[in-house]
């Protein structure tokens, strides 16, 4: 059944990316701006040297998304939008099209008037020959959109997929991918709509940037040595108070290095403490308990293989939660509040309570339905003391 829901969104999409607007089908004239409005197709006088490595810094009234842009996939296709962003011509211009975790599209220069609203769709068109590729439709794509039936047809109006869109592969030119920001397209697409997905609420991109792709950011904690890794501490700000921590790198050097990234990174950040189990522990860090994480968060985000060791799990210790599998811990972690022997040698030991443990003892006496506390306890914050 969910095949068959997601295929028949994927038909619906591509209806919807080649589809004049619906004004038009209820016996509304098609505008002008359906018919190419040059004689050739657009052909970029960039070379390859010139568009490669870059990026598009799309600032919206929702946020900034950024964009790699792909020469090797599009020439032309980036050619046009660098020469367009270079124009100022996306400048006021709105995304005019939302579907609910799906798409979100924008560039038609009519969208600058909102008197033009019922026209939205279909301006900005006919001016580049398609380049399809072998390049997904997957989460972040973003590919330029078509007039109906007619795959020679990109203009200045192109959609960002949130998810994947295994139904549009080798149906739209794809020419880049979103590298930062894929939260604020997705904020976009949860935007209120209207039956013709339309935003009922003005959604504006006030500017776009080309600019050099900056080199990657080092990792955070990256290339600290264990000896520099027990120098840190963390603070566990909390609802009911402040807990911190030390770590013992000397057990589980990747476990407090992952540790140290997802605090800094802000992973942490809004978390619960979603489990508590008196004279065992409480338990904390599950993703599902916070908001979505960013794109950047996302990638710190990755599978643990176990580091155990004869630590015992007693009264202050902070463990590794897992599942089934050895190798599955991501995030969760727990603060042993009592004697749990049953855990030693199966979970990995990283650190221990040097203070705040009365906060863990109010935590623990939280009243509770089943396991989980009956009000939200937050970890508000997790802050690196450094030395």
């Amino acid at each position: 059944m969910h095949r068959v829901l997601r295929s028949a969104l994927g038909v619906f999409l591509a209806a919807l990316l080649t589809s004049p607007l619906l004004a038009q089908r209820r016996g509304a004239p098609a505008p002008a701006s359906q018919t190419p409005t040059t004689a050739a197709p657009f052909t970029t006088p960039l070379s390859a040297a010139e568009m490669t490595n870059k990026q598009a810094v799309v600032n919206t009234t929702a946020g900034t998304v950024v964009i790699d842009l792909r020469p090797d996939l599009a020439p032309n296709h980036v050619g046009y939008f660098m020469k367009l962003a270079r124009e100022h011509a996306f400048d006021g211009t709105a995304f005019h099209r939302v579907i609910r975790m799906a798409i979100i599209q924008g560039g038609d220069p009519l969208s600058k008037d909102p008197a033009k609203r019922s026209l939205y769709g279909t301006g900005g068109l006919g001016m580049l020959k398609a380049e399809f590729s072998a390049e997904p439709a997957t989460r972040g794509a973003v590919a330029a959109v078509l007039q109906p039936n007619k795959p020679d047809s990109a203009g200045s109006q192109f959609f960002i997929c949130v998810t994947d869109q295994v139904a549009l592969n080798g149906k739209y030119t794809i020419f880049g991918r979103v590298a930062e920001g894929m939260d604020v397209a997705q904020k976009i697409s949860e935007t209120a709509a209207d039956a013709e997905n339309r935003p009922t609420e003005r959604i504006v991109i006030t500017d776009v940037a080309i600019r050099e792709t900056p080199p990657p950011e080092p990792e955070p904690f990256a290339s600290d040595a264990p000896t520099a890794l027990a120098q840190y501490r963390a603070a566990l700000e909390t609802s009911l108070g402040t807990i911190t921590v030390e770590f013992f790198p000397d057990k589980a050097p990747e476990h407090v290095r992952n540790f140290l990234r997802l605090a800094e990174t802000g992973v942490y950040d809004g978390t619960a403490f979603h489990r508590v189990v008196r004279g065992f522990v409480v338990q904390t860090g599950a993703l599902m308990s916070r908001a979505p994480l960013t794109e950047k968060q996302r990638k710190y985000v990755h599978t643990l293989k176990p580091e155990f060791s004869d630590t015992p799990h007693v009264k202050g210790i902070l463990s590794m939660a897992r599942g089934d599998d050895p190798a599955s811990a991501t995030t969760s972690f727990f603060i042993v509040t009592g004697n749990a022997s049953s855990l030693d040698g199966k979970y990995t030991v990283f650190g221990r309570v040097v203070d705040g443990l009365p906060v863990v003892d109010a935590i623990e006496q939280a009243p509770v339905n089943g396991e989980t506390p009956v009000t939200r306890i937050e970890l508000t914050r997790v802050r690196i003391i450094r030395p």
